[in-house]
């Protein structure tokens, strides 16, 4: 599954296996003339080099970047591949998922609304949304629209709830607010939450009639000149120069994946852009607003967006980096001190991408880095190997840096592996057969999903994966994704699945410790496969059958259940699966399959035993 950092998507053109981020416009005077920039800002010579070894310490099939200063571009470049696989390679107007970095278009929407007299940052999301409703009064009653903007809501992100039970309905989306559990109380601590961009989208076409998507390409994508730029994963896939998505396997093995289709979370993170179309955004942001003097965004905004408006933490500086601290949020923009210099950035990750946008206000300087590799640590190693050139000082080989901490993990992760630290407990196993695991389990404020059967294997189904369910102990699984290579067992995580009775004995549910804030697990109730076979039907497979000289009889008890007994065994009750097909009901692995004759009668069964098939001739 996929590991999501501070927001989420974006598309570009493929990603995710198994799931889970526009065009050409471009002066071609930038195109041939980027390269000559960089070869004439002496802060930049021979960074060509330097950004190569982040591309090969990374494994990251490719990337590019752009650097801004004032109201220029002073240096663009791809590097790498954005079709590894055909060596195609990555120039500034290819497209990538930008994921979270999506945000600060989406707080900017209600900047401008806000400058427009249509809200306040302290109204209630309910003036705008009076059917949006959060867990508990308290949150109803006193959130506002600014704590949507910085995180503040006391909500943990509940980020399962989308990604795995995606949909492109956003009342529906909005609607499971009322069942996701906060952690803490109002703006007492900053957590990072996507919903809430989510409802800024909303709220926004509550007051503008337009969607989200409308409202993004009307509001900055035509102003700016961003031709490039799209928001839906539809448009990426359809675009031309777009990236495909990757992921690093086995530490070293680069891996296509899926793109994922953010769909109604897209207010998130579902923007693919190129650098050289980012760039245009960062000049406005660096320059109070205007773009080619034209004022894009209100300047009281961007004063406000860029400044502190939630602590994220006490982001201490330690004694290697003793000049990069603080950790602040403003809205959609992470705040922090490198090298004593202001940096505004946000950075995003997305089934196969990864972005990262840094404004240094102060400095004029935007650097926006985009890649086609999942969870990487390219974005930042790029971000702040420029960033020590241009602002002058000390610098950092960020790339040994990098490595050595690679090296140690290795290192600490094969110590790790020699020691035997597993928490199973030995020779357990499950209490009911895996036919009494099937279901759908729902949660409100997440969705539902399947769990089956499939050749002697518990499996849960959701709308984009699939997850092989491996017995751990007891009745607690371990989830491994199937994709189309297979399973990777080697790749095992801290999630499991823990399966739970009522007090008849019947599995009546399923936790997961999907939301790491909240002290409990998520519980998904059960709502048993319902296969109906009428009494009519299952009187025709009564009778006694001739089992190698032994009498097998079939009869029904309690109304409508069918029972099996054969001599010297306990009578055993049979659960209907499919057409002429039961389970036993306490016996794992053991089925009764009755085969009809062509008159429609039955005329024997089998029983399907671990050991072998054995079949019976019904007597008449």
């Amino acid at each position: 599954m996929v590991t999501l950092y501070a927001s989420c998507l974006l598309i570009i053109i493929s990603y995710k296996t198994n799931q889970m981020k526009k065009l050409f416009l471009s002066v071609l005077c930038i195109f041939f003339i980027l390269p000559i920039l960089s070869q004439t800002d002496k802060r930049l010579k021979n960074i060509d080099a330097e950004l190569q070894k982040v591309l090969d310490a990374t494994h990251a099939p490719g990337f590019a970047v752009a650097v801004v200063e004032g109201d220029k571009i002073i240096y663009a470049k791809g590097f790498g591949y954005k079709d590894y696989e055909n060596k195609i390679p990555v120039d500034t107007n290819t497209l990538f998922a930008i994921g979270s970095s999506t945000k600060a278009f989406t707080c900017a929407v209600l900047g401008q609304l806000r400058d427009e007299d249509k809200l306040s940052f302290d109204d209630s999301p309910r003036k705008y949304l009076p059917e949006l409703e959060f867990f508990n009064n308290d949150m109803n009653n006193n959130i506002i629209i600014k704590d949507l903007m910085r995180h503040s809501t006391g909500l943990p992100r509940h980020d399962y709830s989308w990604y795995l039970f995606p949909t492109h309905d956003r009342d529906s989306l909005m609607q499971r607010i009322k069942y996701q559990e906060p952690f803490t109380g109002i703006r007492q601590q900053w957590y990072y939450n996507n919903f809430m961009y989510l409802a800024q989208g909303v709220i926004a076409k509550k007051i503008t009639g337009k969607s989200w998507e409308d409202n993004i390409r009307e509001r900055f994508i035509k102003p700016l000149g961003m031709s490039r730029t799209n928001v839906t994963i539809a448009e990426m896939k359809s675009a031309s120069n777009a990236a495909y998505g990757y992921e690093l396997k086995k530490g070293d093995v680069i891996s296509k994946m899926d793109y994922y289709d953010i769909a109604a979370m897209a207010p998130a993170g579902s923007i693919n852009s190129s650098v050289n179309d980012m760039s245009k955004w960062m000049i406005t942001w660096l320059n109070k607003g205007k773009f080619k003097d034209a004022q894009i965004l209100p300047e009281a905004y961007i004063n406000e967006a860029i400044s502190s408006q939630m602590i994220i933490n006490a982001g201490l500086p330690d004694e290697e980096l003793p000049d990069m601290h603080f950790a602040n949020y403003g809205y959609g923009w992470m705040l922090q001190s490198y090298r004593g210099h202001y940096r505004v950035e946000h950075g995003g990750n997305i089934d196969g991408f990864s972005a990262s946008v840094a404004l240094y206000p102060t400095d004029k300087l935007g650097i926006v880095v985009l890649t086609n590799q999942n969870g990487s640590a390219a974005t930042g190693l790029v971000r702040n190997t420029i960033a020590d050139r241009l602002l002058g000082g000390k610098t950092t080989d960020w790339v040994k840096r990098y490595t050595d901490a690679q090296e140690k993990a290795k290192k600490e992760e094969t110590e790790n592996n020699n020691e035997d630290n597993s928490a199973i407990v030995k020779n357990t196993r499950p209490s009911h057969i895996k036919q009494e695991y099937t279901g759908t389990y729902s949660h409100p404020g997440y969705g539902d999903f399947k769990i089956e059967v499939e050749r002697d294997s518990l499996f849960a189904q959701f709308k984009l994966s699939k997850l092989w369910l491996k017995h751990y102990h007891y009745d607690v699984f371990e989830p491994f994704e199937v994709e189309e290579t297979g399973i990777d067992t080697t790749d095992s995580g801290p999630l499991r699945f823990k399966f739970v009775m009522n007090t008849s004995g019947d599995i009546s549910g399923v936790e997961a410790q999907i939301e790491q804030a909240l002290p409990e697990a998520i519980s998904f109730k059960r709502t048993p496969n319902s296969l109906n076979v009428s009494k009519e039907t299952l009187e025709k497979y009564v009778g006694v059958y001739d089992l190698r000289g032994n009498e097998a009889k079939v009869y029904i008890k309690n109304e409508n259940v069918l029972y099996v007994f054969v001599p010297g065994q306990p009578e055993y009750e049979l659960i209907p699966i499919e057409k002429h097909k039961f389970n036993f009901k306490i016996l794992d692995g053991f089925k009764v399959e009755f085969t009809e004759a062509e008159d429609g009668t039955i005329k024997d069964l089998a029983f399907v035993q671990p050991n072998g098939t054995f079949k019976a001739t019904k007597k008449d």
